[in-house]
């Protein structure tokens, strides 16, 4: 590959463009007029604007985005991920003008899309699946699905993903009230109103584990990451190894989510999530087909670059390395910072004043923003992701209590305040915490 173009914004852009112009390839940027003074945009080697602000009008826009890797004559698409990363419509359309998709084929991406469609095809690969229905297509359906399987249940969107269209019920008054909005913003969002119930798994650890298979048949897994600490069933931290599970367990849950990307052919760089209960049982939730926003800290442990991966696997490279070359070493924690207020979660837009990121051993930094920036009202929150690595937990985690000490950010709220405090609470020292964690402080607080 010699020239590929980034159909995303902000720190993802620029961690790819970082990994392409080490491997000397050329990138391109596409960009919202909101967008164009964002580091990433001077960063990559070509830059072009493609629409105004809101998504719809650019980074969802498929044909501006096609019409500008035409014109470029790029080799490749990297989608990052969100946007149209999991959108097949999209891969399918590139494929078809001669462009390689970074990612898997169309055909997965289109099957795992529909978490309806996953979960069906996992209960035939044997991999364990949350109690959940079909597609329901009402709420009174919903609620005689509930009653069957016992309260509380998650409501869920089948082409959902970053919790959106997602919500938690108690009993019948909640799940009546919550299909319909819920089922609308699924449609505003991913233009796929299909709902279903799912058993509600109470006091869960939120596990998954990054796979990554080549066009020769060969799967491996990198292990699995924690990601329990989440607020709007979204996470906040991520950290691996999981301080919860046994050596045991940790071996049957790679070999699980081997197993289910077998199930699909699966190409390119995934990930298997999991809900896992206090005695270890885990059950498949979804399939991301695409890079996760948290995959540094893989890369930490691992010693490897996922993106420098992808590129290689899209290029029809095998695997560098097999199962066995495999064997992660010290511990490697991801703080996504946020513009939101640290007591609400509520996003908190503006101009960044000045943002200064301590120099710290042990500290990677992936951000997309710098003082002077605006952090748009229009897209996610996230200004960068501070990932705190050490040869063991004890030691990431003092590194990232020593970072966050000096750490300053000036012009809008953040939410490096709780992770401070959240760094100083025993239980989360002790890795004693489920996906509840955060909502439960909240509700203390109130």
């Amino acid at each position: 590959m010699k020239k590929i173009l980034i159909a995303n914004r902000g720190e993802i852009a620029d961690r790819i463009i970082r990994t392409c112009s080490r491997l000397g390839i050329e990138t391109v940027a596409v960009y919202s007029s909101a967008d164009k003074d964002m580091p990433y945009v001077r960063n990559a080697t070509h830059a072009h604007e493609i629409g105004d602000p809101p998504a719809v009008k650019s980074y969802l826009n498929q044909d501006e985005i096609i019409r500008v890797a035409e014109e470029e004559k790029v080799d490749a698409i990297h989608p990052g991920y969100g946007f149209l990363s999991e959108n097949a419509s999209f891969a399918r359309r590139i494929e078809e003008k001669g462009i390689t998709f970074i990612g898997p084929s169309a055909d997965v991406v289109e099957a795992m899309g529909d978490k309806i469609t996953a979960r069906k095809t996992m209960i035939d690969a044997g991999v364990p699946v949350v109690p959940g229905s079909t597609e329901i297509e009402d709420a009174e359906k919903a609620i005689a699905y509930a009653n069957e399987v016992g309260y509380p249940v998650m409501l869920k969107a089948a082409a959902g993903g970053g919790g959106i269209g997602m919500q938690r019920c108690e009993n019948d008054g909640d799940l009546e009230k919550a299909f319909s909005s819920s089922q609308n913003r699924a449609k505003a969002y991913f233009g796929n109103g299909a709902m279903f119930v799912e058993k509600f798994i109470d006091e869960a650890r939120h596990i998954e584990v990054q796979i990554v298979g080549d066009h020769h048949g060969n799967i491996v897994h990198l292990y699995e990451r924690d990601c329990s600490i989440q607020r709007r069933n979204q996470k906040v931290v991520e950290e691996t190894p999981s301080p919860f599970i046994s050596p045991e367990t940790r071996n049957k849950i790679g070999e699980a989510a081997v197993n289910a990307a077998k199930q699909v052919n699966y190409t390119n760089a995934g990930t298997v999530e999991f809900v896992m209960d206090g005695e270890e049982n885990f059950y498949f939730l979804e399939m991301n087909t695409r890079l996760q926003v948290e995959h540094p800290i893989t890369e930490e442990t691992n010693g490897v670059d996922l993106v420098e991966w992808q590129l290689l696997i899209a290029e029809g490279r095998a695997l560098p390395l097999a199962q066995e070359e495999i064997s992660p070493s010290g511990h490697s924690i991801e703080f996504r910072l946020y513009a939101e207020d640290p007591n609400t979660f509520m996003p908190s837009p503006g101009k960044i004043e000045s943002l200064e990121f301590p120099e710290v051993d042990g500290i990677r930094i992936d951000s997309g923003y710098e003082s002077g920036s605006t952090v748009s009202p229009f897209y996610d929150p996230m200004i960068a992701k501070i990932i705190a690595s050490g040869e063991n937990r004890k030691e990431a985690l003092e590194i990232a209590r020593t970072f966050f000490s000096k750490f300053q950010l000036k012009g809008i709220k953040h939410n490096g305040p709780l992770f401070e405090n959240l760094l100083q609470e025993s239980d989360f020292q002790n890795g004693h915490y489920t996906t509840s964690y955060l909502s439960k402080k909240l509700a203390h607080k109130k």
